[in-house]
């Protein structure tokens, strides 16, 4: 989507639809002329009040409720429902006076945010011409000069966001762990700062990721582990992102359910915007290094698949009794993230849609963070407040790792007891950092169906932004 900033009056601007927001209590707006039933528009949070003026423009006055109510996530949520409104009237341009309230840059950065999320389709695979209805392409935003930098951060991270929904929207056929590593080398042809290292079947056995290959071996894909990593400077430690990539996740030999299972596609959300984040943290040229980390395969049934009880050895030589072959998430990211604590990777955040039981303790209005260290713990927890992708952090405890001691390996993929099922999967995965700084965020509730309404009810992207706010906090 364009996006540019403009010092000129709202009625100079040439958008199809000319949005304002307004506050309870605040008088009907002036700049915008004569307007029949301007003066009855409704300030109440997410009221939208349409108008005609004797012009071909629409002025779409939209509530924001309580002043003191005024945040980013309530104004994301507001402008979300204007653009979809301005898609209903057919409009391909909108123009926003920066509404009062908030930091101007903060405001830039909300409205830009939801305008471009909820303007967002996938019809890939519609036939014709699929949904050809009007699309909001042009944003404007009226303010100061000064926001212009926070508008552009703010359009390079949520596009970025939209082609991790993309990621997660397409079927499984045809995005394979192949797929998944021709997106990062198209990625990293973005930026000469950006290299990607992609090992297949081969390379695994040798380096022995007894996890992936052993999540992998049931299907006739190939497994992928995809390394990109980003050289952009700075005195900081190294980042490293870690996302799961299971691009179809049947449960393996312990079967999933047949309701449902379609929406496996998206179990490699985590992966997809660990790449997305990485490519928009190149064009952002922030400065810092960064290594990312994706395993990506299939969890297919067949004769050739893992079967419950069989026991593997992970990269760092862990060994492991797989009591229920789907809970393969942790299997490969062990391996990754061992790897990327061998590459230097020297605090590290890991994105996954990891266990059903996180829904169920936090819905899909927080994902769960749980980490070794305090320090990044806030770091994450910080950033997805600012970005509106909320996390709410977990405890590890000695207790936890107890339930996760194999009986004729080292450890279990699962809980001898049905308790903490989010927990004892982190501290599984605790297992493979050793001392390194580490933040695991189970983002199974919020990848897709979260139901606001810049996302809306499929693939949320969730994670994107949160991770370049968080490689921003560490770029110096």
């Amino acid at each position: 989507m364009k996006v540019e900033v403009k010092q000129s009056p709202p009625l100079e601007t040439m958008a199809d639809v000319l949005a304002v927001g307004i506050y309870e209590g605040d008088s009907a707006p002036t700049a915008y002329g004569t307007v029949p039933g301007l003066e009855k528009a409704r300030a109440g949070f997410k009221k939208l009040t349409p108008l005609h003026p004797d012009d071909p423009q629409w002025l779409l006055v939209v509530g924001l409720g309580d002043r003191a109510e005024a945040d980013p996530e309530r104004l994301r949520v507001a402008v979300a429902l204007a653009a979809k409104e301005a898609a209903r009237l057919e409009a391909t341009s909108i123009a926003w006076t920066l509404p009062e309230g908030l930091d101007p840059e903060i405001a830039a950065d909300a409205v830009v945010t939801g305008t471009i999320l909820a303007s967002y389709r996938f019809d890939r695979f519609k036939s014709g011409e699929g949904d050809d209805s009007p699309r909001l392409g042009s944003l404007t935003l009226l303010g100061p000069a000064e926001i212009a930098d926070a508008a552009e951060r703010a359009r390079i991270a949520a596009e970025a966001q939209n082609r991790a929904r993309d990621l997660q929207s397409t079927p499984a056929n045809f995005a394979t762990p192949t797929d998944l590593a021709e997106r990062a080398e198209e990625i990293a042809n973005t930026s000469e700062a950006l290299t990607v290292d992609v090992f297949g079947r081969a390379e695994l056995e040798e380096k022995g990721m007894g996890g992936l290959l052993a999540v992998s071996q049931g299907g006739p894909q190939e497994p992928k582990l995809i390394v990109l990593r980003y050289a952009g400077g700075g005195s900081g430690p190294t980042l490293g992102f870690v996302g799961k990539g299971v691009t179809f996740d049947t449960g393996g030999i312990s079967l999933k359910p047949g309701a449902g299972m379609h929406e496996m596609k998206m179990d490699m959300s985590g992966g997809a915007a660990v790449l997305e984040a990485v490519g928009a943290i190149a064009e952002l040229g922030l400065p810092l290094d960064l290594i990312a980390v994706v395993p990506s395969t299939e969890n297919m049934p067949s004769g050739s698949a893992i079967k419950p009880g069989d026991v593997i050895t992970q990269y760092n030589g862990t060994t492991v009794e797989v009591n229920n072959t789907d809970a393969e998430g942790r299997l490969i990211l062990a391996d990754a993230l061992a790897y990327a604590v061998e590459q230097g990777a020297e605090r590290i955040v890991d994105l996954a849609t990891l266990t059903g039981a996180v829904v169920v303790a936090l819905g899909s209005t927080y994902a769960a963070v749980i980490s070794n260290d305090d320090a990044l713990a806030e770091e994450v927890v910080r950033a997805g407040a600012e970005t509106g992708e909320l996390t709410w952090r977990l405890p590890l405890h000695p207790e936890y790792k107890e339930l996760m001691k194999g009986t004729v390996a080292d450890l279990s993929n699962l809980g001898k007891q049905r308790k903490a099922g989010t927990i004892t999967a982190a501290s599984f995965l605790e297992e493979f950092v050793g001392e390194t700084p580490w933040a695991h965020v189970d983002i199974a509730g919020t990848a897709w169906d979260v139901g606001r309404p810049y996302t809306g009810k499929d693939a949320s992207g969730f994670g994107v932004r949160l991770l370049i706010e968080l490689a921003r906090h560490h770029a110096c």
